[in-house]
Formats: structure tokens, sequence, C-alpha cells
């Protein structure tokens, strides 16, 4: 492997999956590794996966055929979910190499040194329960943003998730580690950062202060987290990737609000609006609870975005249940959706509840809630047009047109202009 220099990295999934991909380019191109387009030849090629849907394993295994075909001789690492989950079905994978575990992905470059083509794929990996340390990533050079990983891991158990298999229990990077990061940042010019997290409003550690002669611990949640990096230099801009409504508390909703950094957009994840559904999935509120964290949040910023996650075709889903979570997302003052078709997961309780929903109805529901995100989102930004809003451009030339995000979440393309790339400008919508 010395003298193999050459590595390229693909996705699937999740904000957090960037930060931790960014991070795993940056350790090897530190161990003298060449990074290269994931289009290109190169020596090693890196997947970190996702398995939130069969669809990101499919893709997975698609990528692996084109490598395959591209470039027989190069190495295949398969890291991420998917490989924690299933890692003795990737290793059955032709052409994958090495299959690295929640605790193994940042040992990336060891196992690389002692990797020999043509054996057999070789499995890193351990008890999901083992797994307890945090390991800190952000992303850079790939975007105009960069997403911060500040959490990982989860306690919650939802019957149709399998994150928690994935990715162990919920941890924290500290307090101090994040806004050191956040410096880091600023000083590479990064104008805003998205806080990404498995759990992200369970933020959770403890600092060890001293007062006098005295010891104490001293919690510190994600309130307490916001507030100090609302105080760094340089960053202009942050953005709350994903919070559970039970977690978005009413300071953090108040002090988003009062902040000139922190952005009017919350992403807060319903999945059902029927309590039946959401008592089957294992959701810790109601919907009653949700429509109070939405009516706050427009209470105190009436411009703000809101994204929401909803799940279509989860067992016992009937048309009652369907239509009480359109009509109940109908009513809502929301912004935007993101629509998630039911698929079956090994190892989740989902499994077990009754009557399964048609494949075909699946689809068709996921149909309508995007057609009701459509809606909701002409409607959002009819709102606002005619008014100023402050939109961050991206550096990135499509066909003489670029793109940007106005504070509260609305996408501008504009003709190109170089001197605008990553630079906030007054827009008008």
């Amino acid at each position: 492997m010395q003298k193999r220099r050459s590595v390229a990295f693909h996705t699937l999934g999740c904000k957090l999956n960037f930060s931790e991909t960014s991070t795993l380019s940056r350790l090897l191109e530190n161990d003298g590794f060449e990074k290269k387009d994931f289009t290109d030849e190169a020596d090693v090629y890196v997947i970190n996966t996702c398995s939130v849907t069969d669809n990101a394993d499919k893709e997975c295994r698609q990528l692996v055929r084109r490598i395959q075909r591209k470039s027989p001789e190069s190495f295949v690492v398969i890291t991420g979910c998917y490989a924690q989950l299933k890692p003795k079905e990737i290793a059955e994978i032709p052409g994958v190499d090495l299959v690295l575990g929640a605790a193994e992905k940042f040992n990336i470059t060891q196992h690389l040194n002692s990797l020999h083509k043509n054996d057999a794929a070789k499995i890193c990996s351990c008890d999901i329960e083992d797994v307890t340390d945090f390991n800190s990533s952000y992303s850079l050079n790939d975007r105009t943003r960069t997403f911060l990983k500040v959490q990982d891991g989860c306690d919650y158990n939802c019957s149709f998730c399998t994150i928690p298999l994935a990715r162990g229990k919920s941890r924290s990077d500290t307090l101090a580690n994040v806004v050191n990061n956040a410096k880091k940042i600023a000083e590479r010019g990064v104008k805003e950062i998205v806080l990404t997290g498995v759990n992200l409003g369970d933020f959770l550690t403890q600092t060890l202060s001293t007062n006098g002669e005295e010891a104490k611990h001293r919690r510190e949640n994600f309130y307490s987290l916001i507030k100090e990096l609302d105080k760094v230099d340089g960053i202009e801009r942050y953005r709350i990737s994903s919070i559970e409504p039970n977690l978005l508390t009413n300071e953090i909703i108040e002090f988003v609000a009062n902040s000139k950094k922190f952005m009017p957009h919350f992403h807060i994840p319903l999945q059902s609006g029927s309590n039946k559904i959401l008592g089957l999935m294992r959701r810790r509120y109601r919907k009653e609870l949700y429509a109070e964290k939405v009516s706050m949040v427009k209470q105190f910023m009436p411009h703000c975005a809101i994204g929401v996650d909803v799940i279509v075709g989860f067992p016992a889903e009937d048309e009652i249940a369907f239509n009480e979570t359109f009509d109940f997302l109908h009513a809502l003052d929301i912004s935007y959706l993101h629509v998630f078709t039911y698929s079956e997961r090994d190892n989740t309780k989902a499994l077990e509840i009754k009557p399964v929903v048609p494949m075909h109805t699946r689809h068709e529901r996921n149909k309508i809630l995007r057609n009701l995100s459509y809606k909701k989102l002409q409607h959002f930004t009819a709102q606002h047009s005619g008014t100023n809003r402050k939109v961050l451009f991206e550096d990135h030339n499509k066909n003489g047109m670029m793109e940007g995000y106005s504070d509260n979440y609305i996408r501008i393309c504009a003709p190109y202009k170089n001197e605008w790339a990553n630079q906030i400008i007054d827009w008008k919508i």
C-alpha cells in the first residue's frame, strides 16, 4: 500500500456523514494521499454509507460495481452505518476489500497500510455497545457552508429506526472543543456552520470547573452550546440541522429569535400527524406538542422557515391516520417537507406491527405529501416576495448561474458573479 497514494470519496446520506467524510479525507491527505474526484481513477475508493432506506444499500452496491468496471485493481473501502449494520453482507460484494465499522472508521490510515489486494474482504467492526468514543469532525473545502458534528448516537429507539444500532448511544463533543472547531473553521473564511448530529438537541456534556478550591461538574446542554457559539468571531451564520420537537425548548426558540447569527430556520421531525401512529413509532411527543412548537416559532419569527420530516406507509397507517397527517400538515404554518416512504429494516420493532401498508399505497401517499410540500414552499416564498433578505451565495458556476440561500432558507438563483462567491448579499426576493 505504500506506493498507493490517491483516494476518492463518495458520501451517501446525511449532513453528519458529509462532515465525517471530509474529516477522513483530511486524515488521509495528511498521511500523504492525494485526494481525487470520485469519477477519476484512484488507488483507493472510500464509500461512506447510510442505511436509513433500502435505496442507500442499493446505491452502495451500484457504486462498487461501477468502480469494479472502471478500476478493478483499486481498493474499495466501505464505512458508515450500512457497514456497521451488515458488515458480512457488504464483505460478500465482489470488489470490496475493507469494511470499517463505527469504531474503526477514523483508524482508516492504519487499516489501509496493512491491506493487500485479492485477499478476502477484511472486516473491522465491533459490537455497537462498545462504541463509546466521540470523534470530532467537520467538512471543509467541500461547500460554502461547513457541517460541524457536535453529537453522535441516539438513545431514543424509535420502532422504525436502525440508527442506534449503527451509531450507538448518544454522546457529545465537549463544549470547549466545539467552540475551538468553530474558531478553526472561521479562520478558513467559512461564513456558515450547520450544526449536525444524530439527535442534536440531546447534546449534553459535563465540564469540570473550579470555584476557589472546590471542583464542580457543570452540565452543559444544547442551549449552553448555542450561546457560546454565538460569541465566536468570524462566523456570520449558524443553522441547526434538525432538532426533535420535545428537545426544542422555549429558551432555544427565543435565543434564535434574538440572535444575529443563528438563522431563522428550523428543521423539526414530525414523522406522523396521527397520535396513534406516533405511539406505534415510539416517538416522544404527541402532535399537539408539535403544533405548539411551530406556533411559538412563528410567534417569535413570522419569517422563519420550518422544515418537516414525515414518514408515509408506516405499518397500521390506514386511510384515517394518513388523512390525519395530511390535514395536520396542511393546517400547519410550515415551509417544506422531507417525505420518506417507510421501508422495512432488520431488527426493528416496526416489523411486528400489522397490518403492513401495500407498497403502491406508500408511493401514492408519498406523492400526495410531496405535492403538498411543493405548495407549502411556493406559498412560503410568495409571502416574502418583494422583501429584502441576506443571501449567502455558493462558489459554483452552473451554466453561468449561481445559487445561494437566504437567512430563512429561500433558494436564490442568479447570474454567476465571481465576486459574490461565499459572500452575503442583500437580495430582493
